[in-house]
């Protein structure tokens, strides 16, 4: 009798974490691929192998120290808009991170959710993108909208994404479902599959089904890239996934966007053996 409720919590459970997540069958494949050594993006004591850009400034000017690390951490403060980038490009890889929200808001921000974020595959000129970052992919970190995939491009199939869509839209972007009609995206965002109806753009903002943890404390972001697909994980719960990602590979950047966040512990993996596209 023990052994029989023993097995059904575990299947429940285990049902539990599909429906939560968006877990399909892709994900055994994913657990599959094998991974080389990981390699610390951050040595927790300087920018080492990062460069800095901050709008109207441009590359490795930043007198405001927008990007200082602090406490084997990467402080950046949102004063000014811009990112710091890596010198190397990336493809077929595993990103790992920690982030924490700091307590301050800057400028036309001040009042708004906490905005930052992961910009993958960037490509062409610093400050492509309206002056401050290159046309890229984007996992956003926001305040209720951690986990959304962003296409940060020009306008033309070279920047976009395809993914498993509901059939009604959240003021006016696609929301991942998996098993839902595909979409195209070539701008715009894809919200993560528990985004808030409701979302607000106000500091502080907290979502019914938001797996973010409260400002200050650690979240633990994953990005897989894996040949043309771009799976994200916030906190252990598969939230977002696109496929037939342009470009897919690139430099890594992450953002200052009016908010004071910390980031720590940056992990790249690469796979042993390339896929091709």
């Amino acid at each position: 009798m023990k052994l029989t409720k023993f097995i059904l919590t575990a299947l429940l459970l285990s049902l539990g974490s599909v429906i939560l997540g968006q877990e399909t069958r892709q994900d055994v494949k994913l657990n599959s691929i094998q991974y080389k050594k990981p390699t610390s993006l951050f040595n927790g004591k300087n920018l080492k192998g990062w460069y800095t850009f901050v709008q109207k400034r441009g590359k490795n000017i930043d007198p405001k120290n927008v990007f200082t690390v602090v406490d084997q951490q990467i402080r950046i403060s949102g004063e000014e808009w811009g990112c710091i980038t890596t010198k190397k490009q990336f493809e077929n890889y595993r990103l790992k991170l920690e982030f924490r929200w700091g307590g301050k808001t800057q400028g036309n921000r001040i009042d708004k959710a906490r905005d930052s974020g992961i910009l993958l595959h960037s490509n062409g000129e610093d400050g492509g993108s309206a002056g401050i970052w290159m046309h890229s992919i984007e996992c956003q970190i926001i305040e209720g909208g951690t986990g959304d995939i962003l296409v940060v491009g020009d306008g033309s199939d070279k920047f976009s994404i395809t993914a498993s869509v509901a059939s009604e839209k959240q003021a006016g972007s696609y929301r991942y479902q998996e098993g839902g009609a595909p979409a195209i995206l070539n701008k715009g965002r894809l919200n993560w599959y528990g985004r808030d109806e409701n979302w607000l753009d106000v500091i502080g903002f907290k979502g019914k089904q938001d797996i973010e943890k409260p400002m200050g404390e650690w979240n633990y972001l994953e990005c897989i890239a894996n040949g043309n697909e771009l799976i994200v994980y916030l906190n252990g719960v598969l939230v977002n996934r696109a496929r037939e990602v342009r470009p897919s590979k690139g430099r890594i950047q992450i953002q200052s966007e009016g908010a004071e966040i910390y980031v720590r512990n940056i992990e790249l993996t690469k796979q042993k053996k390339s896929r091709k596209n």
